[in-house]
Protein backbone atom coordinates (compact mmCIF):
# COMPACT_ATOMS: atom_id res chain seq x y z
CA UNK A 1 0.00 0.00 0.00
CA UNK A 2 1.40 3.62 -0.84
CA UNK A 3 0.11 6.37 0.65
CA UNK A 4 1.54 9.74 -0.81
CA UNK A 5 2.19 12.52 1.51
CA UNK A 6 2.18 15.89 -0.32
CA UNK A 7 4.76 18.48 1.73
CA UNK A 8 7.37 20.77 0.30
CA UNK A 9 9.23 17.72 -0.50
CA UNK A 10 7.08 15.00 -1.37
CA UNK A 11 7.31 11.21 -0.61
CA UNK A 12 5.58 7.95 -0.43
CA UNK A 13 4.61 5.97 2.70
CA UNK A 14 5.08 1.95 2.13
CA UNK A 15 2.97 -0.11 4.44
CA UNK A 16 3.37 -3.92 3.13
CA UNK A 17 3.93 -7.52 4.82
CA UNK A 18 7.53 -7.84 3.90
CA UNK A 19 8.78 -3.99 3.65
CA UNK A 20 11.90 -4.29 5.65
CA UNK A 21 13.72 -6.04 2.65
CA UNK A 22 12.34 -3.33 0.42
CA UNK A 23 14.29 -0.50 1.94
CA UNK A 24 17.43 -1.04 0.14
CA UNK A 25 15.52 -1.31 -2.86
CA UNK A 26 13.01 1.74 -2.09
CA UNK A 27 16.47 4.10 -0.89
CA UNK A 28 17.84 3.07 -4.70
CA UNK A 29 14.95 5.13 -5.85
CA UNK A 30 15.93 8.08 -4.22
CA UNK A 31 19.93 8.24 -3.83
CA UNK A 32 22.70 7.28 -5.87
CA UNK A 33 24.51 3.91 -5.76
CA UNK A 34 27.45 3.65 -3.70
CA UNK A 35 26.02 6.35 -1.41
CA UNK A 36 26.94 5.99 2.87
CA UNK A 37 23.52 4.93 4.85
CA UNK A 38 23.99 5.15 8.80
CA UNK A 39 21.41 2.90 10.32
CA UNK A 40 20.36 4.40 13.65
CA UNK A 41 18.22 2.13 16.12
CA UNK A 42 18.37 1.19 19.45
CA UNK A 43 19.38 -1.87 21.42
CA UNK A 44 16.12 -3.49 21.23
CA UNK A 45 15.42 -2.94 17.70
CA UNK A 46 18.63 -3.42 15.84
CA UNK A 47 19.56 -7.04 17.04
CA UNK A 48 15.54 -7.79 15.52
CA UNK A 49 15.67 -6.80 12.59
CA UNK A 50 19.20 -4.65 11.88
CA UNK A 51 21.17 -6.88 9.61
CA UNK A 52 17.74 -7.52 7.86
CA UNK A 53 17.46 -3.57 6.97
CA UNK A 54 21.41 -3.51 6.43
CA UNK A 55 21.58 -6.78 4.17
CA UNK A 56 18.52 -5.08 1.97
CA UNK A 57 20.65 -1.52 2.15
CA UNK A 58 24.29 -3.43 1.16
CA UNK A 59 22.43 -5.54 -1.87
CA UNK A 60 20.97 -2.12 -3.74
CA UNK A 61 24.55 -1.19 -3.22
CA UNK A 62 24.95 1.43 -0.64
CA UNK A 63 27.99 1.28 1.88
CA UNK A 64 26.74 0.96 5.31
CA UNK A 65 27.24 1.97 8.96
CA UNK A 66 25.54 0.87 12.26
CA UNK A 67 24.73 3.28 15.25
CA UNK A 68 22.95 1.66 18.37
CA UNK A 69 22.14 3.63 21.15
CA UNK A 70 20.30 1.81 24.42
CA UNK A 71 16.46 1.42 24.18
CA UNK A 72 14.44 4.01 26.33
CA UNK A 73 12.72 7.64 25.97
CA UNK A 74 15.40 8.46 28.95
CA UNK A 75 18.43 8.39 25.54
CA UNK A 76 15.84 10.41 23.66
CA UNK A 77 18.45 13.66 24.23
CA UNK A 78 21.29 15.77 23.20
CA UNK A 79 24.08 14.09 24.24
CA UNK A 80 22.81 10.92 22.40
CA UNK A 81 22.18 13.13 18.81
CA UNK A 82 26.29 14.20 19.68
CA UNK A 83 27.05 10.42 19.32
CA UNK A 84 25.17 10.49 16.27
CA UNK A 85 27.02 13.68 14.87
CA UNK A 86 30.36 11.89 15.83
CA UNK A 87 29.71 8.58 14.05
CA UNK A 88 28.46 10.73 10.70
CA UNK A 89 31.72 12.49 11.13
CA UNK A 90 34.32 9.69 11.80
CA UNK A 91 32.08 8.01 8.98
CA UNK A 92 32.85 10.68 6.34
CA UNK A 93 29.26 11.25 5.72
CA UNK A 94 27.94 14.21 3.27
CA UNK A 95 24.86 15.91 2.09
CA UNK A 96 24.69 13.17 -0.37
CA UNK A 97 24.74 10.82 1.74
CA UNK A 98 21.90 9.13 4.25
CA UNK A 99 20.23 8.72 7.57
CA UNK A 100 18.05 5.40 8.08
CA UNK A 101 16.08 5.54 11.77
CA UNK A 102 14.95 1.90 12.49
CA UNK A 103 12.76 1.40 15.26
CA UNK A 104 10.14 3.41 17.42
CA UNK A 105 9.20 6.93 17.82
CA UNK A 106 12.36 7.64 20.34
CA UNK A 107 15.07 6.03 17.00
CA UNK A 108 12.38 7.51 14.17
CA UNK A 109 12.64 11.81 16.54
CA UNK A 110 16.30 11.77 17.56
CA UNK A 111 17.79 10.17 13.73
CA UNK A 112 15.55 12.69 11.85
CA UNK A 113 16.93 15.71 14.07
CA UNK A 114 20.23 14.31 13.47
CA UNK A 115 19.41 14.51 9.78
CA UNK A 116 18.02 17.90 10.07
CA UNK A 117 20.72 19.25 11.56
CA UNK A 118 24.41 17.85 10.78
CA UNK A 119 25.77 19.64 8.10
CA UNK A 120 22.72 21.52 8.06
CA UNK A 121 20.16 18.79 6.42
CA UNK A 122 20.95 15.49 5.11
CA UNK A 123 18.37 13.11 3.49
CA UNK A 124 16.78 10.12 5.65
CA UNK A 125 14.46 7.49 5.88
CA UNK A 126 11.80 6.52 8.45
CA UNK A 127 11.98 2.43 9.22
CA UNK A 128 9.26 2.36 12.06
CA UNK A 129 8.80 -0.68 13.90
CA UNK A 130 6.45 -0.07 16.48
CA UNK A 131 2.64 0.84 16.48
CA UNK A 132 3.08 4.40 18.28
CA UNK A 133 5.97 5.36 15.47
CA UNK A 134 4.03 3.52 12.22
CA UNK A 135 0.51 5.07 12.87
CA UNK A 136 1.70 8.25 13.73
CA UNK A 137 5.59 9.39 14.51
CA UNK A 138 7.18 8.48 11.10
CA UNK A 139 4.84 10.90 9.34
CA UNK A 140 5.08 14.62 8.98
CA UNK A 141 8.75 15.49 9.66
CA UNK A 142 8.67 16.92 13.08
CA UNK A 143 12.10 15.60 14.62
CA UNK A 144 13.26 16.15 18.06
CA UNK A 145 14.58 15.26 21.58
CA UNK A 146 13.61 15.95 25.23
CA UNK A 147 14.76 17.81 27.75
CA UNK A 148 15.15 17.57 31.51
CA UNK A 149 12.27 19.79 31.75
CA UNK A 150 10.04 19.20 28.87
CA UNK A 151 8.71 17.16 25.71
CA UNK A 152 10.45 17.62 22.30
CA UNK A 153 11.82 21.35 23.70
CA UNK A 154 14.13 20.89 20.61
CA UNK A 155 13.34 19.79 17.43
CA UNK A 156 13.44 20.73 13.57
CA UNK A 157 10.75 20.37 10.73
CA UNK A 158 13.05 18.14 8.76
CA UNK A 159 10.54 15.58 5.93
CA UNK A 160 12.20 11.80 5.53
CA UNK A 161 12.33 11.16 1.63
CA UNK A 162 10.42 8.10 2.56
CA UNK A 163 8.36 6.06 5.09
CA UNK A 164 8.91 2.03 5.25
CA UNK A 165 6.29 0.33 7.12
CA UNK A 166 6.39 -3.64 7.68
CA UNK A 167 3.22 -4.56 9.84
CA UNK A 168 4.61 -7.46 10.64
CA UNK A 169 7.33 -5.84 12.69
CA UNK A 170 4.24 -5.63 15.15
CA UNK A 171 4.27 -8.89 16.05
CA UNK A 172 7.38 -8.99 18.20
CA UNK A 173 6.06 -6.32 20.75
CA UNK A 174 4.88 -6.72 24.01
CA UNK A 175 1.62 -6.32 24.25
CA UNK A 176 1.98 -2.91 26.01
CA UNK A 177 3.87 -2.13 23.37
CA UNK A 178 1.00 -2.57 21.20
CA UNK A 179 -1.22 -0.88 23.89
CA UNK A 180 0.91 2.31 23.56
CA UNK A 181 0.26 2.05 20.00
CA UNK A 182 -3.38 2.20 19.78
CA UNK A 183 -3.49 5.54 22.13
CA UNK A 184 -2.39 7.30 18.89
CA UNK A 185 -4.84 4.77 16.98
CA UNK A 186 -7.81 6.33 19.55
CA UNK A 187 -6.88 9.75 18.89
CA UNK A 188 -6.83 9.56 14.77
CA UNK A 189 -10.49 7.81 15.29
CA UNK A 190 -11.50 10.77 17.76
CA UNK A 191 -10.67 13.78 15.72
CA UNK A 192 -11.39 12.55 12.29
CA UNK A 193 -12.78 8.94 12.19
CA UNK A 194 -16.01 7.84 13.94
CA UNK A 195 -15.34 4.22 11.73
CA UNK A 196 -12.85 3.75 13.07
CA UNK A 197 -13.13 4.72 16.26
CA UNK A 198 -16.54 1.89 16.67
CA UNK A 199 -13.84 -0.89 14.81
CA UNK A 200 -11.89 0.22 17.66
CA UNK A 201 -14.84 -0.22 20.10
CA UNK A 202 -15.63 -3.58 18.75
CA UNK A 203 -12.23 -4.84 18.52
CA UNK A 204 -12.30 -5.27 14.85
CA UNK A 205 -8.56 -3.36 14.55
CA UNK A 206 -6.47 -6.13 15.67
CA UNK A 207 -7.17 -8.31 12.76
CA UNK A 208 -6.35 -6.29 9.88
CA UNK A 209 -2.86 -3.96 11.17
CA UNK A 210 -2.27 -2.94 7.55
CA UNK A 211 -5.20 -1.18 7.03
CA UNK A 212 -5.18 0.10 10.61
CA UNK A 213 -1.67 1.60 10.24
CA UNK A 214 -2.29 3.19 6.89
CA UNK A 215 -5.91 4.40 8.12
CA UNK A 216 -4.13 6.27 11.06
CA UNK A 217 -1.23 7.61 8.24
CA UNK A 218 -4.09 8.73 5.75
CA UNK A 219 -5.70 11.09 8.48
CA UNK A 220 -1.90 12.31 9.55
CA UNK A 221 -1.63 12.70 6.21
CA UNK A 222 -4.47 15.15 5.59
CA UNK A 223 -3.47 17.40 8.72
CA UNK A 224 -0.10 17.68 8.14
CA UNK A 225 -0.37 18.50 4.14
CA UNK A 226 -3.06 21.83 5.34
CA UNK A 227 -0.48 22.91 7.81
CA UNK A 228 3.04 21.70 7.55
CA UNK A 229 4.62 23.68 9.95
CA UNK A 230 1.79 23.10 12.76
CA UNK A 231 0.42 26.43 12.79
CA UNK A 232 -2.67 25.85 12.81
CA UNK A 233 -5.10 22.77 11.86
CA UNK A 234 -2.30 20.69 12.27
CA UNK A 235 -2.87 21.51 16.01
CA UNK A 236 -5.93 19.32 16.39
CA UNK A 237 -3.25 16.00 15.96
CA UNK A 238 -2.51 17.01 19.72
CA UNK A 239 -5.52 16.09 20.77
CA UNK A 240 -4.94 14.62 24.52
CA UNK A 241 -1.27 15.78 24.30
CA UNK A 242 -1.18 18.64 26.43
CA UNK A 243 -1.96 17.25 29.52
CA UNK A 244 -0.51 13.77 27.99
CA UNK A 245 2.86 15.75 27.46
CA UNK A 246 2.32 16.80 31.01
CA UNK A 247 1.96 13.90 32.81
CA UNK A 248 5.42 12.04 30.91
CA UNK A 249 7.39 14.92 32.57
CA UNK A 250 5.56 14.40 36.06
CA UNK A 251 6.41 10.96 35.44
CA UNK A 252 9.83 11.84 34.83
CA UNK A 253 9.78 10.24 31.06
CA UNK A 254 9.49 6.99 32.97
CA UNK A 255 7.23 4.28 33.97
CA UNK A 256 4.43 6.10 31.87
CA UNK A 257 4.66 5.74 27.93
CA UNK A 258 3.59 7.80 25.37
CA UNK A 259 0.83 6.34 24.07
CA UNK A 260 -0.87 5.73 27.98
CA UNK A 261 -0.22 9.37 28.73
CA UNK A 262 -2.15 10.89 25.35
CA UNK A 263 -5.01 8.56 26.57
CA UNK A 264 -5.20 9.85 29.95
CA UNK A 265 -5.33 13.17 27.95
CA UNK A 266 -7.83 12.95 25.84
CA UNK A 267 -9.93 11.39 28.41
CA UNK A 268 -9.02 14.94 30.73
CA UNK A 269 -9.68 16.78 27.53
CA UNK A 270 -12.98 15.36 27.00
CA UNK A 271 -14.08 16.04 30.75
CA UNK A 272 -12.99 19.93 30.32
CA UNK A 273 -15.00 19.98 26.86
CA UNK A 274 -18.19 18.49 28.36
CA UNK A 275 -18.14 20.73 31.27
CA UNK A 276 -17.64 23.54 28.86
CA UNK A 277 -20.27 22.48 27.18
CA UNK A 278 -18.75 21.55 23.66
CA UNK A 279 -17.89 18.11 24.23
CA UNK A 280 -21.24 15.97 23.76
CA UNK A 281 -22.22 14.51 26.91
CA UNK A 282 -21.22 10.59 27.38
CA UNK A 283 -18.07 11.25 24.83
CA UNK A 284 -16.04 10.87 27.82
CA UNK A 285 -17.34 7.50 28.47
CA UNK A 286 -17.40 6.29 25.27
CA UNK A 287 -13.58 7.44 25.33
CA UNK A 288 -13.05 5.83 28.49
CA UNK A 289 -14.77 1.91 27.58
CA UNK A 290 -12.06 1.73 24.57
CA UNK A 291 -9.44 2.98 26.91
CA UNK A 292 -10.05 0.19 29.28
CA UNK A 293 -10.68 -2.47 26.51
CA UNK A 294 -7.00 -1.95 25.00
CA UNK A 295 -5.23 -1.78 28.92
CA UNK A 296 -4.43 1.96 28.56
CA UNK A 297 -5.18 3.98 32.24
CA UNK A 298 -7.99 6.26 32.55
CA UNK A 299 -6.96 7.61 35.95
CA UNK A 300 -3.38 10.23 35.69
CA UNK A 301 -2.32 10.12 38.99
CA UNK A 302 -1.55 13.35 39.43
CA UNK A 303 -3.66 16.40 40.66
CA UNK A 304 -5.04 18.66 38.09
CA UNK A 305 -3.37 21.76 39.37
CA UNK A 306 0.15 19.80 39.06
CA UNK A 307 -0.41 18.76 35.64
CA UNK A 308 -2.05 22.29 34.54
CA UNK A 309 1.22 24.04 35.94
CA UNK A 310 3.68 20.95 33.87
CA UNK A 311 2.08 22.25 30.44
CA UNK A 312 3.71 25.64 30.92
CA UNK A 313 6.47 24.90 28.50
CA UNK A 314 4.26 22.92 26.04
CA UNK A 315 4.63 24.15 22.57
CA UNK A 316 1.26 24.81 21.82
CA UNK A 317 1.30 27.68 24.51
CA UNK A 318 1.19 31.84 23.43
CA UNK A 319 2.06 33.51 26.40
CA UNK A 320 -0.60 33.18 29.63
CA UNK A 321 -2.54 31.15 26.46
CA UNK A 322 -2.81 27.23 25.70
CA UNK A 323 -4.38 26.42 22.15
CA UNK A 324 -6.60 23.34 23.67
CA UNK A 325 -7.37 20.81 21.30
CA UNK A 326 -11.39 19.39 22.15
CA UNK A 327 -13.67 16.97 20.36
CA UNK A 328 -17.17 17.89 19.86
CA UNK A 329 -18.23 14.35 18.81
CA UNK A 330 -15.94 11.18 17.82
CA UNK A 331 -14.30 12.65 14.49
CA UNK A 332 -15.20 16.29 15.03
CA UNK A 333 -12.59 18.70 16.06
CA UNK A 334 -11.69 22.00 16.94
CA UNK A 335 -9.23 24.01 18.47
CA UNK A 336 -10.25 26.17 21.47
CA UNK A 337 -7.34 28.75 23.04
CA UNK A 338 -7.81 29.19 26.98
CA UNK A 339 -5.90 30.32 29.61
CA UNK A 340 -4.03 27.79 32.16
CA UNK A 341 -7.20 29.11 34.88
CA UNK A 342 -9.34 28.65 32.43
CA UNK A 343 -8.28 24.99 31.65
CA UNK A 344 -8.11 24.33 35.56
CA UNK A 345 -11.27 25.69 35.83
CA UNK A 346 -12.81 23.13 33.10
CA UNK A 347 -10.68 19.70 34.39
CA UNK A 348 -11.29 20.19 38.17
Amino acid sequence: MKIPVNTGRPYTVTVERGALDQVGPLAAQLKRSGAKALLVSDSNVAPLYGDRVEASLKTAGFQTRRFVFPAGEEHKRLETVMDIYRALAEGGFTRTDFLVALGGGVAGDMGGFAAATFLRGMDFIQVPTSLVAQADASVGGKTGVDLSFGKNLVGAFHQPIAVVSDPEALSTLPQRYVNDGLGEVIKHGCIADPALFEALEEGAVLEDWENVVARSVAIKRDFVEADTRDTGRRMILNFGHTCGHALEKLHRFQGLSHGEAVGAGMLLACRAGEKLGVTAPGTGERLRRVLERYGLPTEPGFSVREIVEATALDKKSDGETVRFILIKDIGESLIRPMTREELLEALE
